[in-house]
């Protein structure tokens, strides 16, 4: 199999640089372009919400890699630049430069979500530029309102009680973390959150934005602080594909739709990586988006090697992590496909101490997922009987 010529990579976050990499890696040698809508240099996310947000970390740390180090994996960059269209066998970008492209791989991400009514001096977190703009409005601040309790939301709010501020959480369902967590185990993220002494007002529906600084909720009552912050998940970067001639074929309804490979359907040559890909999963049926770190990571690894020739790497362990209140979360493989939650380590799921707490998920017998609590040992004990789908059985009996 002859490889491409010229692979142009749309997006320089994580997914972008990451193809880029393993393309080198897989023995790729042809011409290989990174285009990144924002002026910085590619830049990793997490500490956004975390290192950054607190000024442990000036920007550069969070640096994925510089000019040098993608200068000499000769890759081309192009940053400041965003593409405006896709078009057969060639990208178009918003300085009206027109890339030919044997192959194109999309790794835009996603964009923060906004809610109806949202005034714009309320933040979202989602950008290098976000974070920094919500550092400088913490510095001066006393309080912060934050919607949604999600890791992102969860993490701000923790950094902002050990800079002292007074916090509020608004969270519509049942739990914080519901999504990666479940409701049972997603409650130890509410206790963590009220033990650190934030106000968390969980079934809390909010009504209306009465101004930057307060809204108001479903019950009529109203909430007032310096900084309001809206932590409501992400919507994948799509819209520079719309009116396009590929943007009325390819199906963008739930992120761009690919294959378990990560081809794009309907676009020959085309691949999407990260937060902004659908991939079909054989598992639960249907395409679905993960915005996780490693995610994006694997993928880029399945991508790159297809497109070099090389043999595909072996099958990952999807794995989540969320640093909260000087406590790692972790999350390794699917409890989304749980249907009962079992304590394996640790009392937190019954009412004691949320540190040294891990959590088995299990799908009828067969163990699919562990969330650990400040539990990291016990977690990797638990990787294998994951990996390996263990009987209940095996996973309960003392070692």
């Amino acid at each position: 199999m002859s490889q491409p010529e010229h692979v142009v990579v749309i997006g320089a976050g994580l997914g972008g640089v990451r193809t880029a990499e393993q393309l080198r890696g897989a023995g790729y040698e042809g011409e290989i372009s990174l285009v990144g809508a924002e002026t910085h240099t590619p830049y990793d996310r997490p500490p956004l919400s975390k290192q950054v947000l607190t000024g442990a970390w000036t920007p550069d740390r969070a640096a994925l890699r510089g000019a040098d180090a993608l200068a000499e994996l000769n890759v081309r960059t192009r940053y400041g630049v965003a593409a405006v269209a896709l078009h057969e066998g060639a990208v178009e970008l918003s300085d009206g430069t027109v890339l030919d492209a044997d192959v194109v791989v999309v790794a835009t991400g996603a964009q923060a979500r906004t809610l109806p009514g949202q005034p714009g001096g309320v933040h979202t977190l989602r950008t290098l530029d976000d974070s920094l703009a919500l550092q400088a409005a913490l510095a001066g601040a006393s309080s912060l309102l934050v919607v949604g309790a999600g890791f992102i939301g969860a993490e701000v709010a923790g950094g902002a009680r050990e800079r002292g501020l007074d916090v509020t959480v608004l969270e519509a369902s049942v739990a914080p973390c519901e999504r990666a967590l479940g409701a049972e185990v997603g409650a130890l993220c509410g206790r963590l959150l009220t033990d650190a002494g934030v106000d968390l007002r969980l079934g809390a529906r909010l009504e209306r934005f009465v101004d930057s600084g307060t809204v108001e909720l479903a019950d009529g009552d109203r909430l007032s602080a310096d900084v309001v912050l809206v932590g409501v998940g992400a919507a994948p970067a799509l819209d520079w594909l719309a009116g396009t001639a590929a943007g009325t074929t390819l199906d963008t309804t739930a992120g761009l739709a690919c294959d378990a490979q990560g081809r794009v359907l309907g676009a020959a040559g085309v691949w999407a990586v990260g937060d902004v890909a659908a991939w079909e999963d054989p598992v639960r049926g249907g395409r679905f988006r993960s915005e996780h770190w490693t995610s994006a990571t694997d993928q880029a690894a399945i991508v790159a090697r297809a497109i070099a020739g090389a043999a595909p790497p072996p099958p990952s362990l999807p794995y989540v992590w969320s640093d909260q209140f000087g406590m790692k979360i972790q999350v390794i493989g699917r409890p989304e496909l749980a249907d009962d939650v079992v304590p394996l380590q640790g009392e937190g799921l019954a009412g004691g101490p949320v540190r040294g707490t891990v959590a088995g998920y299990f799908a009828g017998q067969r163990l699919v997922g562990v969330a650990g609590f400040g539990a990291a040992k016990h977690v990797a004990k638990y990787r294998a009987l994951v990996a390996s789908g263990a009987e209940r059985a095996e996973v309960l009996t003392p070692a």
